[in-house]
């Protein structure tokens, strides 16, 4: 087995490890390398493994208890604080299941029953919950030749003036690798005000930020207190989703009563497990975390480098958070390359079209494993892309 001992170290995993974990990345035939969903190819962080098995050895496997006597608001307020300047009252944190159900939560009792703004491509989930909240999505395609994944304000504000009133923002963004400046940020707010709408910010990516690059939590901006909830979990940065804990900050008590005024049945799925979980991430987890972001950073040259040479025809913006890799493989003439890739050379990244309008043509390649392994996606992508006869 690995040895999981050395504190602030990342340990790979075999293929044999990760295939026992019987999660979803690896239940794929054995001839396949899967680089797709998020999760990662390490094992746990330390201090979050001792956490989860502490918490299932005093038997914390029954309800969850209220959010003041878990400790959590404070330990994400705590994080918040040192790693992004973000002062987060504690009383205005409200613990859920996950962030989607943190989002869909925010979308059905906070925001007005008009249709939602999504930039796409998106992260999957994001394409359907608008509708789950009996909303209509309106999506905003990014320019696929533009060289910088950036916000299309003007879209944006024209959707907002034709009656949409909330625009659903991933950031650091999935799956463009962006992690938005104050600057682009404070426009985004400017637009959102001029129209009274309200901004539900997805920033579960906020912790996987890499070198060159910083991120702005929403609510730090002025005039945001008002109409912005923040979504976010230590879930995808230390690899804990099956766990089931995240967290909504809202930016006012009038929004906090409200969310905690829901009959209990409208926020279920919330485990003490994971609550244990987030507490160690966000309380002792960084220098895992740190180590983590220091091989995705690797990785990320690595990748460069090999699609130089490797997929000469791919195009790639610069990956600035996340450990998700966006690949243009328009140049190569297939509309799914993703199926592509699997039929010819069998690996596995996720379909550009998944993640809807401005998506075809793309792939999304996990970064969060050995450098081995991404050696050997890019060998099967250009076996399929570069070599197919």
């Amino acid at each position: 087995m690995a040895d999981v001992s050395h504190q602030g170290a990342v340990v790979d995993l075999t293929d044999e490890q990760l295939r026992a974990r019987r999660t979803a990345k690896w239940s794929v035939p054995d001839e396949v390398l899967p680089a797709w969903v998020a999760e990662t190819d390490f094992a746990l962080c330390p201090e979050v493994a001792e956490a989860v098995q502490r918490s299932v050895r005093d038997g914390s496997t029954g309800y969850p208890p209220p959010d003041a006597a878990t400790g959590l608001p404070e330990a994400l307020a705590g994080y918040a604080s040192s790693a992004w300047g973000w002062e987060v009252p504690p009383g205005r944190v409200l613990a859920v299941g996950d962030v989607m159900s943190g989002v869909l939560l925010a979308l059905t009792t906070l925001c007005d029953d008009a249709p939602v703004v999504v930039p796409t491509p998106a992260y999957p989930p994001f394409l359907d919950v608008a509708g789950l909240a009996g909303r209509r999505m309106v999506a905003v395609p990014l320019d696929p030749d533009c060289p910088t994944a950036v916000l299309d304000l003007d879209r944006i504000d024209a959707e907002l003036a034709a009656g949409a009133r909330t625009v659903l923002l991933c950031q650091p963004h999935n799956p463009w690798g962006r992690a938005f400046g104050r600057a682009e940020l404070e426009a985004l707010r400017d637009v959102v005000v001029r129209h009274g709408a309200r901004v539900v910010s997805d920033e579960i990516h906020a912790p996987l930020v890499l070198p060159g690059a910083a991120h702005v939590p929403y609510l730090t901006l002025d005039g945001t207190a008002d109409h912005a909830v923040t979504v976010l979990s230590a879930s995808k940065a230390w690899d804990v989703p099956g766990l089931k804990c995240a967290q909504v900050v809202v930016g006012n008590d009038a929004d906090a009563a409200a969310l905690r005024g829901l009959p209990l049945v409208a926020n279920h799925g919330l485990s003490p497990v994971g609550i244990a979980a987030n507490l160690a991430a966000w309380t002792r987890g960084g220098p895992w975390l740190a180590a983590l972001i220091e091989r995705v950073d690797a990785n990320r040259r690595l990748l460069g480098e090999l699609a130089t040479e490797r997929l000469p025809r791919v195009r790639m913006r610069p990956l600035e958070a996340t450990y998700l890799a966006w690949l243009d493989a328009r140049a190569y003439g297939h509309d799914r390359p993703a199926a592509v890739a699997l039929e010819r050379a069998r690996v596995m990244v996720n379909e550009g079209t998944t993640f809807g309008d401005g998506g075809t043509g793309g792939v999304r390649l996990n970064l969060a494993t050995s450098p081995d392994r991404v050696r050997e996606a890019v060998d099967r992508l250009a076996q399929a892309w570069e070599h197919a006869g």
